[in-house]
């Protein structure tokens, strides 16, 4: 019989989870007691909120949410708790680097404008980095909600800080608003000034969304993907090109992109040769953080050890670590498999 191995153990790479999602909610509730914020029923309960975000009153539902918890990080210190706390979470399921992914537009009325925001950021980062032996860096992200003007602002102070922890430009919110097409100019910026090009699609809408990020951003990683399932021509070309997707199965499920864990397509995926990126997305609202990820790949879809350790190099091979981090994640992988 063989040796079930614990996936806390597996070296890996975290290249999903959002900023405010990342937060433990007992940190929640202690900063709404703090600040008097009134939270809903569905955040103070201790269990993850039931959402359905298939149609757009789930998704404003959702998004009311997250911005509730949002409001409750209102300091420099706030920001530093709440980064230490997430590298903590990381290192306990086995990561081994972090790429955390953030709108410092939402939090810049709290934080003294917009560059102090990121600096503010940039400085937890490096702080929760030093204090927990995580690589973390920043994927800056603009919101499809917005206008196409704001993506190129934030693309442009992405660029200036990309020396100083900043690796990535992302788009997120709602893939069914707007097109693709029209933030091609913020990713442009972005992709000269070296950041790299991720941003969602293919979770609340269907292929079509992957082929635009494509197409239009010319992404080399793609948050979720998993919609890209659905067209074979369309997996072949993400495996051809090397495309990562950012899978985050228990939020595929928590929206209701999914009905149960089995229904993710990870398997159509994997045995296409479509590498992947397990993550937890948001675990505040989601209800799991990053090892229970790969606990779903193993219990739901059958992967083995084997395959779970494919899994955590495509990780690794899919993020902005240093040579020197990949060869030590790549090195603790295959130690973990030679485990008896």
């Amino acid at each position: 019989m063989e040796r079930v191995r614990d996936v806390r153990g597996l070296p890996k790479a975290h290249l999903h989870l959002h900023f405010t999602g990342s937060m433990r909610p007992s940190t929640l509730l202690e900063l709404a007691d703090k600040y008097g914020v009134h939270l809903p029923e569905a955040l103070k309960g201790g269990e993850p909120p039931r959402l359905r975000a298939t149609d757009e009153r789930g998704w404003f539902r959702f998004q009311r949410l997250y911005d509730i918890a949002r409001s409750c990080l209102r300091s420099p210190d706030d920001i530093r708790r709440l980064v230490r706390e997430a590298a903590e979470e990381d290192v306990r399921d086995g990561s081994g680097w972090l790429e955390i992914q953030v709108d410092p537009t939402s939090y810049a009325p709290r934080l003294g404008g917009l560059i102090p925001a990121l600096e503010i950021i940039l400085d937890a980062v490096r702080a929760a980095s030093r204090d927990t032996g995580l690589g973390i860096r920043v994927l800056v992200a603009a919101n499809r909600m917005k206008h196409p003007l704001d993506a190129r602002t934030l693309a442009r102070l992405a660029v200036r800080y990309a020396d100083q922890g900043v690796i990535g430009f992302g788009l997120s919110n709602d893939e069914r608003r707007g097109f693709a097409r029209d933030f091609d100019r913020a990713f442009a910026i972005a992709r000269e000034g070296g950041l790299l090009a991720a941003p969602h699609g293919g979770e609340l809408s269907g292929p079509s969304s992957v082929r635009d990020c494509l197409d239009d951003l010319h992404a080399s990683r793609v948050g979720h993907g998993v919609r890209a399932a659905e067209d074979p021509a369309l997996l072949r070309r993400l495996a051809e090109r090397g495309v990562t997707c950012e899978v985050c199965p228990a939020s595929n499920v928590a929206l209701g992109v999914y009905e149960k864990p089995e229904d993710v397509p990870l398997r159509t995926l994997y045995d296409a040769g479509v590498p992947m990126a397990l993550g937890a997305d948001d675990p505040l609202l989601f209800g799991s953080r990053l090892a229970e990820q790969y606990e779903i790949a193993r219990a739901a879809h059958g992967f083995t050890d084997a395959e779970l350790a494919e899994l955590a190099r495509q990780s690794v091979r899919g993020s902005r670590a240093p040579e020197n981090v990949r060869r030590e994640l790549l090195a603790g992988v295959d130690a973990w498999l030679r485990e008896e």
